[in-house]
């Protein structure tokens, strides 16, 4: 079996695919909702950090921006508004 994360023990590694693959669709769904939702949380925060005085509906338009591409954030939301 190939090594999915070198800093894993093998034997954890290996308990971790089994529980993935044995977790019911609804499961395997909310797991992959959460880390969608962790990743823009992320992104949100990396955002705040770059532009500090962005009002939150700024921060909404730029992270459309990086989940949609600019040109469809664009086309859907509009440009970016720096108003406070």
């Amino acid at each position: 079996m190939s090594v999915l994360f070198p800093d894993t023990h093998p034997k954890m590694e290996a308990l971790q695919i089994q529980l993935w693959r044995q977790a019911s669709p609804t499961r395997k769904m909310n797991m992959l909702a959460q880390l969608n939702k962790s990743a823009q949380m992320l992104a949100s925060m990396g955002l705040r950090a770059q532009y500090p005085q962005a009002s939150e509906a700024e921060i909404r338009r730029r992270l459309a921006g990086l989940l949609l591409g600019e040109e469809a954030a664009r086309k859907v939301y509009g440009e970016i508004s720096h108003a406070k």
